[in-house]
């Protein structure tokens, strides 16, 4: 008999039916229609340091990053588009504020996209017409980004504040004046630093138009603050099926934004899971050094790029059962620990082998499901 273990590869079914939104490509990946949701980031260097922003965008890739968005806000910047959106291993967007001249350079250097900033760019509605012929002509697709620190006066006067309602009108309005000239190969954001603020605005956005979002929770604060925001804004947007495209602001390095939104994907079920820890928070009952434990087994598997989850449990209530569902686990008690592998106790070593047991039988699993091609389907025949 073969038994499914549940183990991490087999992606469970979606939390919600994707809203139905039309595709555009930027490079080589697709956003919206029937795309999985894919991660971006920033970079954090001048662009017209072209070695820097190249290597900090390999950085960016290696960590897992899909797209990347790189600032526009000078003409050396402008003049290194050309070298970096052609050496840059993912599709580059060009981050255009203030100064439109900078939009038709970006689509001039063969840059996957452009986000543009119609609040603070200068006559920006009079300059669209000619935008949407030379992005028409180049198949370059146009982020209408709006956010809530640079949301046009005359919206800031008609509702007072960055209202949900004032950024989606923002919006609609630019997609609109993009219509007119048949353009619609469009992605939109409506950022805001309130959770609660940018939730609503997507809702309503989502209601109101077919054109892929990019979701953002806007100078979200550090990792650990940002965090949070960014993934509870995620998690209620996209359990509704809403967000084709994210990226988690961070003051941090541009590979922590990634590590997170990779890991809002994987808790959602929207993307194959790779190394998952299980442990527990620990509690009266446990009797072995949790913390350390799962600090010190997260570390030593730290690159494993299979789909393993390893449980690191401290005691005798729910650790049998959470590690014989895992594809490696131990459940910890006495100063001793039982480790299974794929549901089987396969042998009881001392505390003070644990971590190094662990991280064994983890190489020793990385290679065999390597070798078998890492189906993502494990399973284990018994009786």
């Amino acid at each position: 008999m073969t038994v499914q273990l549940g183990m991490p590869g087999v992606r469970p079914e979606p939390i919600a039916r994707r809203r139905k939104s039309r595709q555009i490509m930027v490079g080589n990946v697709p956003v919206g229609g029937d795309a999985p949701v894919s991660v971006q980031s920033m970079t954090t260097t001048v662009t017209s340091d072209i070695n820097a922003t190249l290597q900090q965008i390999a950085e960016l890739t290696a960590s897992g990053c899909q797209i990347v968005r790189v600032a526009v806000p000078s003409k050396d910047d402008a003049d290194a588009l050309p070298i970096i959106a052609k050496k840059s291993q993912i599709p580059v967007i060009a981050d255009i504020h203030f100064q439109p001249r900078y939009v038709f350079a970006a689509i001039d250097a063969g840059c996957a996209a452009v986000r543009v900033n119609p609040g603070n760019i200068k006559k920006f509605d009079d300059k669209v017409g000619e935008i949407a012929r030379a992005a028409q002509a180049a198949g370059t697709p146009i982020r209408i980004g709006v956010n809530a620190g640079s949301l046009d006066q005359r919206l800031l006067e008609k509702y007072g504040k960055a209202t949900p309602e004032a950024l989606v009108e923002s919006a609609l309005w630019e997609c609109s004046l993009f219509e007119e000239h048949g353009f619609r190969d469009i992605k939109i954001s409506v950022k805001h630093h309130d959770p609660v603020v940018m939730i609503k605005a997507y809702r309503q956005l989502a209601a109101a138009c077919d054109y892929p979002l990019h979701l953002g929770v806007t100078e979200a604060g550090p990792t650990f603050q940002g965090t949070i925001k960014s993934s509870v804004a995620f998690g209620a947007l996209l359990a509704e099926g809403i967000g084709d495209t994210i990226r988690v602001s961070l003051s941090a390095p541009p590979a922590e934004e990634v590590k997170v939104g990779n890991a809002i994907l994987e808790s959602l079920g929207l993307r194959e899971r790779g190394l998952e820890i299980v442990s527990c928070p620990s509690c009266g009952r446990a009797q072995v050094d949790v913390y350390t434990l799962a600090e010190e087994v997260t570390a030593g598997l730290d690159g494993l790029e299979v789909p393993l989850r390893v449980a690191v449990m401290g005691c005798v209530v729910n650790g049998p059962g959470e590690a014989r569902d895992a594809d490696l686990g131990v459940a910890s008690g006495n100063g001793k620990g039982q480790i299974f592998v794929k549901g089987e106790v396969v042998k009881t070593v001392p505390e003070s082998r644990i971590v190094e047991t662990l991280i064994e039988e983890a190489m020793r699993l990385a290679e065999q499901m390597q070798a078998e091609g890492a189906s993502g389907e494990p399973t284990v025949s018994v009786g």
